[in-house]
């Protein structure tokens, strides 16, 4: 699995190619900015961006992850409009031909689609605007960059403040930086940035994100509370009847009334991911219907992700990385290993969702700009808002196919 020591920076040179996570499956478990910011030189953002920003925020609140948002419909946010539309039995657009590339510019978005019979009027604010808190600003701290030092840390934090902003609403920092002009160099609580109006990811609420597993077991728990004071009870009621003569008649046993239909979470054979290894896209389904969509980043062609059908073997949050740099590169565990601890710059994201075959998982990455754009040694690698999402909808169990 491929991931960035600390985000945007190379690790000793060297990417993992694969992982030796050091955590436990008992349930329940516990950018730098280096462009000169120049107002003069951030462009305002036209109608056309605003426009591809609202399908980005639309698709997003669907679940349907077009990536990092950055106001350029393409890539993933095409692959996402395609999916939704899929999900929710609306007809399949034509591909758009791609805009004439210009030597020695970057590539042009493509241009946006009819899509009249969507409801993209329901984001009524593409953006808001949004208060920068203590708490954002706690949760940064500096990143050392040899793999001793980072050991050292209990807590591997955001660099900046404007690294935590932009995860939290999931928007590519460039394009942060373009809505606020001059605003990312010394952000401070207090100041006030425009953002994209998606949910939120809150890094301090991982820690107590509801999974499924978890749930049923309180569901359980309080049922099997609520039946034995229930039992209580009715043995209180024999004890004080009267007895003998005194003895009130028996009633006619009545028809037993149905039970009711369980609720709840789903069970594991209800649920099932998929991932697309030519498209970089994993889609969730629940009672076989195609709910959830996010990109994702696989194995490269020396160490192919597995392919074939995998279990859900258990979700651990806020997991630890243990680095063997013989492991790393040859497969072979080595004597020194170091152990890097939680937090959103650990390699492995702020979640990991281990299958049934030693090494590999789903998981999250200390380099969202990476989504996709690059190969993973081995495992699946989703953004920290996507595998968030994703985590409260699978549970031990849950096939996974890799294809």
């Amino acid at each position: 699995m491929h991931s960035r020591l600390p985000r945007h920076r190379r690790l000793n040179g060297m990417y993992p190619l694969r992982l030796l996570l050091a955590i436990s499956f008992t349930l329940p478990c516990p950018l730098a900015l280096t462009a000169a910011e120049n107002p003069a030189a951030s462009p305002a953002v036209t109608n056309e961006r605003e426009a591809a920003t609202r399908l980005q925020v639309f698709l997003d609140r669907a679940n349907f992850g077009p990536g990092k948002i950055d106001g350029r419909f393409g890539g993933f946010s095409e692959k996402a409009l395609g999916l939704y539309r899929e999900a929710h039995n609306l007809p399949p657009l034509p591909a758009a031909a791609a805009p004439a590339k210009e030597e020695g510019q970057p590539d042009k978005p493509l241009p946006l689609p009819d899509l009249a019979d969507m409801d993209l009027a329901s984001v009524k604010d593409v953006f808001i605007e949004y208060g920068v808190t203590a708490a954002d600003v706690k949760a940064t701290g500096k990143l050392p960059k040899g793999v001793p030092e980072l050991a050292e840390l209990k807590w591997l934090p955001y660099e900046t403040v404007a690294e935590a902003v932009a995860e939290k609403f999931h928007v590519d920092v460039d394009y942060l930086k373009e809505l606020n002009p001059g605003k990312l160099k010394a952000l401070k609580a207090g100041d006030t940035l425009k953002v994209p109006n998606v949910e939120p990811f809150e890094i301090g609420g991982v820690k107590d994100l509801p999974l499924l597993d978890l749930m049923e077991m309180k569901q359980e728990e309080a049922a099997a509370a609520q039946e034995k004071a229930k039992k209580k009870q009715t043995a209180g009621k024999k004890k004080d009847e009267p007895k003998g003569k005194d003895a009130k008649p028996k009633k006619k046993p009545q028809a037993a009334e149905e039970t009711p239909a369980k609720t709840g979470p789903l069970t594991p054979d209800q649920i099932s991911i998929k991932v697309d290894t030519k498209d970089n896209m994993l889609r969730l389904f629940e009672k076989e219907k195609l709910v959830a969509a996010y990109p994702v980043t696989i194995g490269s062609t020396q160490t192919e992700s597995p392919l074939g059908e995998w279990k859900v073997k258990g979700i651990a949050r806020l997991p630890d990385f243990r680095y063997d740099l013989s492991f790393l590169k040859t497969g072979e565990r080595g004597d020194k290993t170091y152990l890097l601890a939680p937090g959103p710059n650990d390699p492995v994201g702020v979640i990991w969702v281990a299958l049934n075959k030693p090494g590999i998982g789903l998981h999250g990455t200390s380099d969202p700009d990476g989504i996709g754009r690059s190969a993973s040694h081995g495992c699946v690698r989703l953004s920290n808002w996507d595998i968030a999402r994703l985590a409260t909808h699978v549970r031990a169990g849950v096939v996974v196919s890799i294809h």
